[in-house]
């Protein structure tokens, strides 16, 4: 494989939602319980390790926190890199900004900042004017992802600058970028005067007691307190096979996939959440139409809709090189999280991780 061809495939992923297969498990009475699915994950699945919690105070892990150690896999208060799980995050941020009278849903992108949408070369079409905020938020913006042209290897760059080159997809369409996250970010310092970071700390992070969940410093390579050792294929040497991954940059990751967190505060994230908050942020949820998503899945502002084998969940995915993960809640109130410390690359990983999934939210 020729090295760009390898990696765009990494950098796709480096901060995107977690790609799954297109299907809705139907689980029978007799299908194997959350461990030994888990045990699949860790066994045939290639993965270091895997975690499944739910807001019951279940957990269930399997296989290790570290290759090599035979050291048992962390419990629901380690921590890990949650990739795209950061978007939720970054909405309920700007929904409260709304609620201020700070942000308005409908408004241009123009209006919070002038003149710094304005595309170039093949994404000379790209115009903040015709974008809104509501578009940033539900990937309707046409902005094209920075990420899968980034030189990962050669950081930091201007990733806005990287996308704004880009060819775009039509405005009101579905297209999944990380490059709208990164703007919302930009928009939240706009309005507020303060980084992004700390706006999202004091309106969902503190309030909604989300003690071990932080955004890295510059600079700032590991991870914080107890955590699992990561593994996957390295963005900056896509030829490398897979290596230990947990020193990454990532602040550099920034409001599109930065967050660091544990599974206990992504599900009191969900449970923290009103339902009519959640509602809202789903009443004008588009199809997503793009393969890799559960089928029927809608996204609205910042969460998606799916459908389990209990009825309809809120849930969002992540990945970061060296992890994947789902989390979400049901209409009842349950929330569940499930990681793994590898990368569910293949089809068959996605299958298994979102079938682990909705045992853990269903089961």
């Amino acid at each position: 494989m020729a090295r760009r061809t390898a990696h765009r495939l990494v950098a796709a992923v480096v901060v995107g939602a977690l790609a799954l297969a297109p299907l809705t498990p139907a689980l029978a009475a007799t299908d194997p319980g959350l461990g030994e699915r888990l045990g699949r994950l860790t066994g045939e699945g290639g993965v270091a390790g895997a975690l499944a919690r739910t807001s019951d105070g279940v957990t269930v892990v399997s296989g290790t926190a570290e290759r090599g150690t035979g050291r048992p896999m962390v419990g629901a208060d380690a921590r890990f890199r949650v990739g795209s799980l950061s978007k939720p995050v970054i909405a309920v941020t700007v929904m409260r900004l709304v609620e201020r009278g700070e942000i308005k849903l409908g408004a241009p992108v123009e209006r919070y900042l002038p003149e710094v949408l304005r595309g170039q070369g093949a994404g000379a079409a790209i115009d903040g004017r015709k974008i809104t905020v509501r578009d940033l938020l539900r990937h309707t913006s046409g902005l094209p992802d920075f990420s899968e042209a980034v030189d990962w290897s050669k950081l930091p760059q201007d990733y806005l600058k990287v996308a704004l080159g880009l060819k775009p997809t039509p405005v009101g369409r579905f297209a999944y970028s990380n490059t709208n996250y990164l703007v919302l970010g930009k928009i939240i310092h706009a309005v507020t005067g303060e980084d992004f970071r700390q706006v999202s700390r004091e309106l969902v992070i503190k309030p909604l007691r989300m003690r071990d969940t932080y955004w890295p410093r510059r600079g700032e390579m590991g991870i914080r307190g107890e955590h699992a050792h990561t593994y996957g294929v390295s963005p900056a040497d896509p030829e490398g096979g897979v290596v230990d991954l947990t020193r990454l940059p990532g602040y550099e990751f920034g409001a599109s996939g930065g967050l660091v967190s544990t599974p206990d505060d992504l599900n009191r994230f969900w449970r923290g959440m009103p339902a009519k908050t959640l509602r809202a942020m789903t009443a004008d949820a588009v199809r997503v139409g793009e393969p890799g998503w559960p089928a029927k899945a809608r996204y609205g502002l910042g969460v998606a809709q799916a459908r389990l084998s209990c009825g309809e969940v809120w849930m969002h995915g992540g990945d970061v090189p060296g992890v994947s993960v789902l989390s979400g809640r049901t209409r009842a109130g349950r929330a569940a999280t499930v990681y793994v410390t590898g990368s569910a690359a293949t089809q068959r990983q996605r299958e298994r991780l979102l079938d682990t999934f909705d045992t853990a939210m269903c089961g």
